[in-house]
Order: C-alpha cells, then sequence, then structure tokens
C-alpha cells in the first residue's frame, strides 16, 4: 500500500476516509527538522550551509513512516499546499533518504489539494508532480534569516538590556508599530469642538433630526464652533429663526459586497465580530480545514475557482430566489504581489451546507464556519439598492442653514446575508426620513449643543494591527498568527480590552532598535526583505545571494554594538525618550529634577522587569517610577511628620504609589513602607491616611479562643487573620472592601474566620460557593455550567474546568454561548499537557534504543532556548 503522509492526525483520519484501504496514510505532526539552537547551525562561513536536526518527539514519527515503507516502497507527499506545507515535504524527504528508507527505486511524489474532499483528494491523486525546489528554497531563505537574527542580536539584547529576551525579524517591526502608536496617543492633544443638532417636524407633525451646517451664511466647517459660548450663539440663531425645506434631492445608490475572505480579512472579522484573536480564529479554522469543511485557510489569495462559483450562485437561488443572483458571477482579483503561490479564497467546501446544517458542536468552529459561509454566499450575491435622501433647510434670511440625511433599502441584496464589520464607529447617516417636500415649514421641537473632543488614534486591536502588517508588506498568512502571539508570549505587549498596549520592557526595546538596528526595523526594509523572497519563491531569484548580501551588513552592526558599554547604550536610550519621559512641568522647573530629594537628576534604569526611571542620588534616593504613561510627579511630596519627627512621603515606585516613613540611612536600610490600596489615589492622600497605612497591620481585638485578630492588606487584596494559641496555625479570610481593614468589628471578624476554618478549601472558588448566575446543562457534555465569583473576578466554572471572565464582560450578562465558547479556549490552552501519557511509553522501549537520544546534551544554555524561539 503506497504510503500517504500529511502533518496531522486529523487530516490523516479524513484522508484515508477518502482513500480508503488501499493506502497507509501516516502524520508527521508538522515540521520533522529544525535548525538546533546553537552556534553554526547556519555556516555563514560556508555558502550559508545548514545543519538540520530532527527533533526528539518527531524521531518516533519518522521511524514510523520509515517502518511502513518496508512493506510498500512508494511514498506519496500530502502535506499543506504553501511554502511551510512544501518544506515539510522536503523535509521528510531528506530526512528519510538519511535514515536510508528512501532508495533509489523508492517512487516519491509531492500532492496538493486546497480543500480535503473527496473530489479534490482524488484529483490531486491523479495528478502527482515532484517538490517544488523554488518554494522550498524561499523557505529556507527564511528560516536561515530568522535564525541568523534571532540568534545574533538577541544575545546582544540580554548583554545591553537586562530583561530583555528576544528579537526577531518581523516580530521586532511588528513591536516597533504598538511602541509607535502608544507614543502618538501620549503626545496627542485633544481640541475641543462644539456641534449642533435640531428636532424638528413636519407639518404633519413627524419628526427627524438635523444638524448645523450655515451661520452667519457661511458654510460650519468642524472646528468653527470652539466653544460653549459659540455653540449657544448657534443654537440662539436657530430658535430666532423660521425654518423651511429648502430642497429635497433623493439619489439611488448601491453597496456591493465585500470579497471572500483570505487569512488577514478573516482575522479581521473574527475580531470584530467575536472578539477572537489571531491565534483562537487559526485554530478554529485549522479544524474546519482538516475536517473537510472549508479550503485552506493560509492564504492571500480571493479569487474562486468556476466550479465554486457556480455552486455559490446555485446556493444562492435555491435559499433566496432569482433575484438574488447577479446576471454574471462577480470576479474577485488578488492585490497582493505573488499571493501566497495563487491560492483560492477561504470558502465552504460544500455551498449547500450552513452552519446549522454541520452540526457542529464546538462553539469557536461553528462561528467560525457561519462566517465564511456567509461571506462567501454574499460576495456571489446581488449589490444592495437603496435611495440616499439630502434634505436642506434654511432661514428667510439664508442666515441658517441645516441638513437632514438618511436613506431607504430598496433591496436588500447581500445584505439579507451578511454585512462586515467595522475597526471604526461611522455614522452612515442611514436613518430614515418622514416624507418631506420642498417648502414645508419645520417646526422646532428642541435645539442641542453638542461638545466633542478630538480623539487620539485608537491602539492597535489584534485585527488591525495585522491589517496594517498586510497594508505595509509585512509579514504572509501562515505567520500572522504566530508574530502577534510571540510579542505577547515575550511580555513586550498586554492585552487589555482587546487592545494591544506595549509593556516597559517592549519600548525600551524597541528605541534600542531604532537606535542602532535602525535599518532592520524600517518597515520598507522589511517589506522589500519581503518581496525578494517571494521573487526566491517565484524561481526569479537565488535565495543564497540574498542571505550573503543581508549577512554582510547585518553582521557589521552586530560587531559595532558588541563593544558599546550598558552606560552608552541607556544614555542614548535616555536621550531618544526624553520627550516621554521628561515632559515639561507647569512650574517651569527642570523636569529632570528629581521630585523626591531635589538634588539629584533622573535618569533610565534597566531591570529584569523592565526600563524605569530613578534618581542618580541612588542608594540615598531610592525615588522611581515607571516610563509609561503618565509622569505623575505632582503626587510625590512630603505629605508631613509622625509623632518622633519622621518624614512621611509619597512616592511614585514601578509598581505604583506608596507611602514611606523616613529615609534610607546605613541604620535604617528598609524604612516602613505601604501601597496604596486599590481605589486610593495619590492627588488625595493626606497625612492622617497614611499614617493609618503605616500603622498596619491594625488589631481588631483578642479572639474567643485566645490570640489576637488583624487586619492588613497582603498580595491578593484585604485580608482578615487569626493566630491561635501556641503553635496553631493562622487562619486568613479574604474581604472584599478595602474599608474593611479599617473599620471591621470583632462580631464581623469572629463570624468570617468561623466560616473559614469550616471551610478551609474557600477561597472565592471553593466548595459549596453559591453561583453568581446559573446557565444550565452544558448542551454536549452535561454538567452544570455556573458564573461564580472568585478571588480575582467572576469566572465560568464546568466541572474542572475554570474560565475566567474578559474584564469588559460582567457576570450578569454572561450567556451559554459566551461559557461555553471561554470553556472552549480553556480547554484549549490546557490541551498539551495531555502530552504526558507518550513520554511514559517511550521509557517502554528496549535499552539498545536509548543511546540515540543522548546524543542531545542533557542541558543547555538559557540564551540558546530563547535564539530558537526568537
Amino acid at each position: 500500500m503506497p504510503v500517504v503522509v500529511v502533518e496531522s492526525p486529523a487530516k490523516a483520519k479524513t484522508i484515508n476516509k477518502y482513500l480508503g484501504t488501499g493506502y497507509t496514510v501516516l502524520a508527521s505532526y508538522g515540521h520533522v527538522r529544525d535548525l538546533p539552537p546553537k552556534d553554526g547551525s547556519v555556516d555563514t562561513e560556508h555558502d550559508f550551509d545548514m545543519k538540520w536536526e530532527v527533533g526528539t518527539d518527531s524521531a518516533k514519527h519518522v521511524r514510523a513512516i520509515a517502518e511502513a515503507l518496508k512493506s510498500d516502497n512508494s511514498l506519496i507527499l500530502a502535506t499543506d499546499p504553501d511554502r511551510e506545507g512544501e518544506a515539510i515535504s522536503w523535509h521528510l524527504k531528506e530526512a528519510l533518504t538519511k535514515r536510508r528508507a528512501i532508495k533509489k527505486d523508492t517512487a516519491v511524489s509531492r500532492v496538493t489539494f486546497n480543500a480535503i474532499t473527496q473530489a479534490a483528494v482524488t484529483e490531486a491523486m491523479a495528478n502527482p508532480r515532484d517538490i517544488d525546489a523554488p518554494l522550498v528554497e524561499a523557505y529556507l531563505a527564511r528560516r536561515a534569516l530568522d535564525y541568523l537574527v534571532g540568534f545574533n542580536l538577541s544575545p546582544v539584547l540580554w548583554r545591553k538590556l537586562p530583561g530583555a529576551k528576544s528579537a526577531g525579524r518581523v516580530q521586532s517591526v511588528c513591536l516597533r508599530l504598538i511602541v509607535e502608536r502608544e507614543i502618538e496617543i501620549e503626545a496627542f492633544k485633544a481640541r475641543e469642538y462644539w456641534s449642533v443638532k435640531a428636532l424638528l417636524a413636519t407639518p404633519r407633525g413627524q419628526e427627524f433630526e438635523a444638524r448645523l451646517t450655515t451661520l452667519a451664511g457661511k458654510k460650519v466647517d468642524k472646528y468653527d464652533l470652539a466653544n460653549e459660548t459659540q455653540a449657544e450663539m448657534a443654537v440662539q440663531a436657530i430658535n430666532s429663526r423660521d425654518l423651511r425645506v429648502a430642497s429635497v434631492e433623493a439619489k439611488p445608490a448601491s453597496r456591493n459586497p465585500s470579497a471572500p475572505f483570505m487569512t488577514s480579512t478573516l482575522q479581521q472579522e473574527a475580531s470584530r465580530k467575536f472578539g477572537m484573536g489571531a491565534k483562537q480564529c487559526m485554530n478554529a479554522a485549522q479544524r474546519l480545514y482538516e475536517a473537510g469543511h472549508i479550503t485552506y485557510m493560509r492564504t492571500d489569495g480571493i479569487d474562486m475557482s468556476p466550479e465554486a462559483v457556480h455552486a455559490t450562485r446555485d446556493a444562492i437561488k435555491d435559499r433566496y430566489g432569482p433575484e438574488y443572483v447577479p446576471d454574471s458571477p462577480r470576479m474577485y482579483k488578488n492585490k497582493a504581489k505573488n499571493a501566497q503561490e495563487a491560492h483560492e479564497c477561504i470558502r465552504p467546501t460544500d455551498m449547500t451546507k450552513d452552519a446549522p446544517a454541520l452540526k457542529l458542536t464546538d462553539t469557536d468552529q461553528r462561528r467560525m464556519y457561519d462566517l465564511i459561509w456567509k461571506r462567501t454566499i454574499a460576495c456571489q450575491m446581488e449589490a444592495a439598492r437603496m435611495e440616499r435622501t439630502t434634505v436642506e433647510i434654511a432661514s428667510a434670511d439664508g442666515q441658517v442653514g441645516l441638513r437632514a440625511t438618511g436613506q431607504v433599502v430598496l433591496f436588500d441584496g447581500f445584505l439579507r446575508v451578511y454585512e462586515e464589520g467595522r475597526d471604526e464607529v461611522v455614522d452612515d447617516d442611514d436613518k430614515r426620513l418622514p416624507q418631506i417636500a420642498e417648502g414645508d415649514a419645520t417646526a422646532k421641537r428642541s435645539v442641542t449643543p453638542e461638545q466633542h473632543f478630538t480623539q487620539p488614534p485608537p491602539r492597535y486591536t489584534e485585527a488591525t494591527l495585522v491589517k496594517k502588517m498586510e497594508e505595509l508588506g509585512i509579514g504572509r498568512p501562515s505567520t500572522y498568527a504566530s508574530i502577534v502571539t510571540t510579542i505577547q508570549d515575550r511580555e513586550y505587549v498586554r492585552k487589555e480590552q482587546n487592545r494591544l498596549i506595549p509593556e516597559d520592557k517592549g519600548r525600551i526595546v524597541t528605541v534600542f532598535l531604532t537606535n542602532f538596528f535602525r535599518r532592520y526595523v524600517e518597515y520598507d526594509f522589511t517589506a522589500a526583505l519581503e518581496n525578494e523572497l517571494d521573487e526566491v519563491s517565484a524561481g526569479e531569484a537565488d535565495y543564497k545571494e540574498l542571505l550573503s548580501r543581508f549577512w554582510r551588513d547585518f553582521s557589521a552592526a552586530i560587531s559595532e554594538t558588541s563593544d558599546l558599554r550598558i552606560s552608552e547604550v541607556l544614555d542614548v536610550l535616555d536621550a531618544a525618550l526624553a520627550p516621554q519621559l521628561y515632559p515639561p512641568r507647569e512650574d517651569g522647573t527642570d523636569p529632570r529634577a528629581c521630585p523626591l530629594c531635589g538634588d539629584g537628576s533622573l535618569h533610565l534604569k534597566t531591570s529584569r522587569s523592565g526600563g524605569f526611571v530613578g534618581c542618580s542620588r541612588y542608594p540615598e534616593c531610592r525615588y522611581t517610577r515607571p516610563i509609561g504613561g503618565d509622569a505623575a510627579e505632582a503626587g510625590d511630596r512630603v505629605l508631613g511628620e509622625d509623632e518622633q519627627g519622621n518624614e512621611i512621603s509619597l512616592r511614585s515606585g514601578r509598581f505604583g504609589p506608596y507611602v514611606q516613613r523616613g529615609e534610607v540611612t546605613e541604620e535604617n536600610k528598609k524604612p516602613d513602607r505601604a501601597s496604596l490600596p486599590k481605589g486610593w489615589q495619590a492627588d488625595e492622600m493626606t497625612l492622617e491616611k497614611a499614617l493609618t497605612l503605616l500603622s498596619l497591620p491594625r488589631i481588631v481585638g483578642d479572639h474567643p479562643e485566645g490570640g489576637a485578630i488583624k487586619t492588613n492588606f497582603g498580595r491578593f487584596g484585604p485580608y482578615v487573620m487569626h493566630q491561635g494559641p501556641e503553635d496553631a496555625k493562622p487562619v486568613y479570610a479574604n474581604l472584599k472592601d478595602p474599608a474593611d481593614v479599617f473599620e471591621m468589628g470583632m462580631n464581623r471578624a469572629v463570624e468570617l474566620l468561623a466560616e473559614k476554618r469550616a471551610n478551609p478549601g474557600g477561597r472565592g472558588r471553593g466548595a459549596g460557593a453559591k453561583p453568581l448566575k446559573e446557565l444550565g446543562e452544558h448542551p454536549t457534555e452535561g454538567g452544570p455550567v455556573n458564573v461564580m465569583d472568585g478571588r480575582y473576578g467572576a469566572y465560568v466554572k464546568w466541572g474542572k474546568v475554570n474560565a475566567t471572565l474578559p474584564k469588559e464582560t460582567e457576570a450578569q450578562d454572561v450567556t451559554m454561548d459566551v461559557a461555553l465558547s471561554l470553556i472552549a479556549e480553556k480547554t484549549a490552552k490546557k490541551a498539551p499537557a495531555k502530552k504526558a501519557p507518550a513520554k511514559k511509553a517511550a521509557t517502554k522501549k528496549p535499552a539498545e534504543k536509548k543511546p540515540a537520544a543522548r546524543k542531545t546534551p542533557a542541558k543547555k544554555p538559557a540564551e540558546t532556548k530563547t535564539a530558537k524561539k526568537a
């Protein structure tokens, strides 16, 4: 039986069903070889020779394929139809040849299919080909470049910037986008402006809204009404005049559907409609592809095969009627150059099956398939036809003019099925207007001024970041999700309310790279390199010449930076960040003067947790503050003295504001300090509040069983505790309200401690806790699904799965669908832990096979592990 190799067991199972018993279908489980994380894996001295190594986990899969080839001397490589898939096939052929599993007479062929369906697989098997050498060379060039950048640049970061983890060829450019957007936001100055709207009524009493467009006979531009006074004058001008309809103009308009999905637009729409991250989106799409429900999901092609177009048009006619089918098929062309080796768009494999017909149980897959099906159906439907109406209202003297706009949908067309989401809210003026005729008098119901402020550019979401990368030509469909995930895993960026915010260490790394390796984080340079790699994949360029040009300049830049001292690097970074770190002060004093001691000057410093600003008089003065966000120097001040004459001060630290008693001296190296509890504002701190904080822990009283009851703030928030007599173990009970630390009485304290003793495991998620909301039984697996209250906030509980709610989601708003989505995401994250049993099986292998595993050193330097990830 011919041996067919694919990447995943799920894909193998589906294909085996189509091929039948005449084939042996095995999975490689992704890439089987990689560059070992050590110096010399890409030999720059010998024509960029690359030394590959079969991974420990992959060895057993290669061995299984080799064993299968003993009974049939025919190998069919059926990995994914893109550059990575071609590379996996090449690696398999090379590894099996090295093992002598492939002999001179072994028939090796390559087949590709864009969808895992009976027809597509059968056609692919009938049309085998050789491995595409230019496509493999493009992969080799990318892998070598990523290795050379990561393995050589990351150690420079480790030495010069403690806390920095790695740098990458595309990852660092992506990080720069996020950091520069944050700097734009911080430098933004809001501008005030006003608008005026009037609620008017027709002679028949029907109301509609119009906005002021003309004042004193002149057109009103956006910033013409700059303050409330001018806005009120405009309101008086409208109220003092009678208004009539000057003209009514109705124009036909149409809207065409969006193109079918490619990788980037799918990720963007999944983010807009479902709040999915790029990785979550691609995981769901991958499972749909492997099950044979959709075409290949890593593509920047938007064209559809003629057969798919006809099938889509037939499905539209059957479901919605012939009036929804345009006279001729809609054709979409790729804007991207060399669009991922001319892949088709992402579409369903069977257009007659919508999401309910597939009966998918996984929430992410169900939502993803529904999105893809609707977008594909819509892209071949008739345009939506509408009528847009503009009504001009004016005073008799022409001094005041207002405009009302609206539209009426005459034929919904593709809108019956699908409408694309938007990243930003736009006023489409799509309200429906009442019947209005020219010359009609309009009655004024109300005239309202509205205050506005210009807004800074929004932070990137994963979707808008992918869109920006696509616009700049940075990255490719197969890399978008991994790039966005990597910068979060490195803790260079955090995600809050679906927005990407740079951490201090991410900002420091970006400023370092833009000052010392600027060329390699430039958008144009990275995009040009991507285009050169596309030329290699098209067979139009030599990949080793590309590597040689890149390495000549890059190695010189590495050598120049290696000789710099950390202090020199920090001086450059400090100067580059000065506008953000040291903004002008209102009192005109030196922005670099230490606000605490007054004698030292502020300077950028680095630590394992990132960058921060500190006083030059350290350790005498321990003033510090974060580099990101507000400087908040007004909060650093002396609050007064305690009864012993010790100075009580408010300070800003790397982890937030805190109060301190006295200064650091030789005798007192660790003065009393207390962080401000949640909800306490630095600008509202007084001496009395500070002394209250510094007096903690507070003794509530003596417990009836002996020992003191105390309250305080800990790493998990406010708590009450009781240390019993002799050597009894102390009991801690969490408090929800920080005010309880200062106000709690004996009765309540004893009651809480008694409850804790009765339920020692109860820490917000303990047994017996009452649900905030009961959602019912899990629809497929059974078991109650509830919303619970925990130490770190509300979460969804199902069996042993606890999924924390997103910050923006309220407990009472959670539905069963939302809960199932959170459970599925949490379960997917835990999935790798299930690999443990495989290791136990490995120990049962015959003793003579063990020495092969010892060829790889048991311990590797921490740097090499990081470099590999880079």
